[in-house]
């Protein structure tokens, strides 16, 4: 039998908000106990510091109306029903089609999200001032089968040098998986392409240094037991989870921002929906200062051209993307030697 329905009181900017929860027993963690009240008052607890990194963002909500193991979905337009101070921001997909996408202005928002069976959000790298210029470089470091979270701690401080040579201040937080997003705030002066141009520049750099344990192939097959930086996240309408956002996963963990000092012996599996509250209460947000000095790509896209004019051009896109300019065939190697040896 369903619990009965609760109501929040979520303090706001202005004013307290009443915000009814449906189902609040409803085990969103079957295998943790954690039930959708408890969510709902973890995205209470940890507002500001959610609202800082998330905020003024087109954000596409990843919903589990049965719990984590059961079916998922996404909504990116605001669902019919959405109460007032759940705002919107038109956007343009890759396709060209524009539409609005939800917008999180203050606490309530969020916690009208978890009634919504909201459990991972995904934030666009762009403000809603200026959807199409984004306000960070984001790359996502991800250990490959044979490597481990311990690996990707070991790239990113080598990252982090080459970013400083390009002028940018590097941010690190837990994917609340196996990896590492690292993110650089920046000047909102170009689009996602140039964006995403950047960060290959950036990883190509950081690949010569350590080909042994970095790689920027899209291709699985020719990754190896390295850590892939995926450059392909710095594309419009590509995401990752945001900064105190949980992950869908055993023991609810939470992607968590660090402080550099931290990342050698952290164990990212401690940072949960039980246990980030307090850890922000003990050692405050390690990003309270992000965004302060944006940098500028400018020195990463003249890496980025000096490497076209050395013959070193454009990668892969996602397959959902239009064939673009320079791309080379999307089409797995292996598949396309077979077909050169037909």
């Amino acid at each position: 039998m369903a619990s009965a329905r609760i109501t929040l009181t979520v303090p706001g900017p202005e004013c307290d908000r009443e915000v009814g929860l449906s189902s609040p027993d409803r085990e969103l963690w079957p295998g943790e106990g954690i039930t959708k009240r408890e969510l709902a008052e973890y995205f209470s607890a940890v507002a500001q510091p959610f609202l800082a990194a998330n905020g003024e963002r087109p954000v596409s909500l990843e919903r589990f109306p049965e719990g984590i193991d059961g079916e998922r979905f996404f909504s990116k337009n605001p669902p019919r029903g959405a109460p007032d101070y759940v705002e919107t921001v038109t956007v343009m997909y890759n396709s060209g089609r524009r539409h609005p996408q939800i917008v999180l202005t203050e606490p309530a928002a969020i916690v009208w999200a978890a009634q919504m069976n909201t459990v991972v959000f995904h934030p666009w790298a762009s403000k809603r001032r200026n959807t199409d210029n984004p306000v960070e470089l984001r790359i996502d470091l991800d250990p490959q089968p044979g490597t481990d979270f311990a690996d990707a701690a070991a790239v990113a401080p080598a990252l982090r040098d080459v970013l400083a040579e390009a002028g940018l201040t590097s941010w690190i937080k837990t994917s609340g998986n196996r990896g590492i997003h690292l993110f650089c705030p920046i000047e909102p002066t170009h689009e996602f392409l140039d964006v995403r141009h950047a960060v290959i520049a950036a990883g190509r750099e950081l690949e010569r240094r350590m080909p042994d344990r970095v790689t920027m192939n899209w291709w699985k097959e020719e990754r190896g037991e390295r850590v892939f930086l995926d450059f392909n996240q710095a594309n419009r309408d590509r995401t990752m989870a945001g900064a105190y956002s949980p992950r869908a996963l055993p023991g609810a963990p939470v992607s968590t921002p660090l402080r550099w000092e931290e990342l050698a012996d952290v164990d990212p599996t401690v940072f949960t929906v039980r246990t980030v509250p307090a850890r922000l209460a003990e050692v405050g947000d390690p990003w309270a200062d992000f965004g302060a000095e944006p940098g500028r790509i400018d020195t990463l896209l003249e890496w980025w051209e000096r490497d076209l004019a050395e013959g070193v051009g454009e990668l892969p896109f996602p397959p959902e993307f239009p064939k673009m300019p320079g791309e080379p065939p999307r089409v797995q190697p292996s598949r396309a030697k077979r077909t050169d040896d037909a």
